[in-house]
């Protein structure tokens, strides 16, 4: 499987013990087979290049968990994003649909007990789906292949961050026209 991660380093060895622990899949190295995706949340820092890196994972021999936007994803990720133990720890990959950074401006709302967990999901499923693969283990790390990373340069990342920030505001509108709905027969 052909992934793409996009940082401010080429990472040949990616390390799956560096990032954020309760990020959507818990601790791991995030990567996606969409190249278009990755490179829509690529950032420009001044002094820094940012950088697109293809690798090749091999996926004989790992233990890998496939979610979709249902209960159980809603759940792993709920978990995760308030540091509870990760209970699927046992796969070393784990692939499904992201909670991206609009979602998250919503998860306090719908995560408070205010909205029915029922709601709450069917919220979460509107607009865009994209994928990303957590890496989780040294065992699949040992199975990931760099195989190049380029420069994005500062207009590059300026033009796919627009279009980031396009999508974000037709997803708010969607999200917002969803609550909206669901206050309403809560009231």
């Amino acid at each position: 499987m052909k992934l793409y991660h996009v940082g401010f380093a080429k990472l040949e060895n990616p390390d799956v013990h560096y990032g954020r622990k309760n990020a959507d899949f818990g601790q791991g190295f995030y990567t996606s087979w969409d190249k278009e995706f990755s490179t829509k949340w690529a950032k420009y820092r001044p002094g820094q290049e940012t950088v697109l890196n293809v690798y090749e994972l091999e996926e004989e021999g790992l233990k890998i968990k496939r979610l979709e936007r249902d209960e159980e994803w809603f759940e792993y990720i709920f978990n995760n994003r308030h540091f509870k133990d990760d209970y699927l720890e046992e796969y070393d990959v784990i692939i499904g649909p992201i909670a991206n950074d609009t979602i998250y401006d919503t998860w306090g709302i719908l995560t408070s007990g205010m909205v029915e967990e029922k709601k709450a999901l069917e919220v979460l499923c509107s607009g865009p789906c994209y994928y990303q693969i957590a890496l989780k283990t040294e065992k699949a790390a040992s199975h990931l292949t760099w195989i190049t990373s380029r420069a994005l340069n500062e207009e590059e990342v300026n033009s796919y961050r627009g279009t980031v920030r396009q999508e974000e505001i037709e997803y708010q509108k969607i999200v917002a026209d969803k609550l909206s709905d669901v206050m309403k027969e809560i009231s």
